[in-house]
């Protein structure tokens, strides 16, 4: 009786694959098993001293660092992204955040890691959205983990354009300095993650880190959904 109502409810009301639209079936969630399949993961959480990890190098204190997947501007795949930044649907972050952590899980990825710390909106733009998209797979990341998450400590003081049509000398200048931390004693010698959507140049990472720069003792791993591929 049960699979039969369930059968009913995806008739009358069907999810839909954010990749290719198809109908989703059974367990599948946001994905539809084909492009779940397809989904140019990077594996990096298996690869020590991965292209994501030397982006850091020299710049912060890096452990350990790691995307779900590649994506460039011709992909299927940024419609993930799109989703979750443009298309008022957090829920998709959190979802994905948990699925890809459980993935990760067979490695020693979160091993140590005290608390997870996701890039910070300014006040102006989190009211415009209505959430912020890296704390939403922070959420996810933590419920997988049971990794405390810190939404608080960190804040962004300054509302800074878009990314996304900068160069890379732009992005660096255009964050430089933007994030303050309170309570900075309560991080020494931590072991932080810290979670983003999309990873290009590094620099809004590097920025959250440098609030942290007169903790003594810091480590930071980084987690992202995306990274551009080079």
């Amino acid at each position: 009786m049960l699979h039969w109502i369930r059968s009913l409810f995806t008739l009358l009301f069907p999810r839909y694959c954010t990749v290719c639209d198809n109908i989703l079936r059974g367990d599948e969630k946001r994905l539809c098993l084909k492009c779940d399949i397809n989904l140019p993961r990077t594996y990096y959480h298996l690869q020590k001293e991965n292209n994501l990890e030397k982006l850091f190098w020299g710049r912060i204190p890096i452990e350990r660092g790691t995307a779900l997947f590649f994506y460039n501007r011709g992909s299927d795949y940024r419609a993930i992204l799109h989703h979750l930044k443009y298309k008022n649907d957090p829920v998709i972050g959190s979802i994905i955040g948990e699925q890809m952590s459980m993935e990760f899980a067979e490695s020693d990825f979160f091993t140590g890691v005290d608390v997870i710390i996701p890039v910070p909106l300014h006040s102006k733009k989190l009211r415009k959205r209505g959430y912020n998209q890296s704390e939403e797979i922070a959420k996810g990341v933590a419920r997988a983990t049971g990794i405390p998450l810190d939404t608080t400590s960190v804040k962004r003081e300054k509302d800074t354009e878009t990314q996304t049509k900068k160069s890379a000398f732009e992005r660096w200048e255009n964050v430089s300095g933007i994030f303050v931390l309170s309570q900075p004693e309560q991080f020494v010698g931590k072991h932080i993650l810290l979670v983003d959507d999309v990873l290009t140049t590094g620099a809004t990472i590097c920025a959250v880190a440098d609030a942290f720069k007169e903790v003594e003792g810091l480590r930071f791993s980084v987690l992202t959904l995306a990274v551009a591929q080079q």
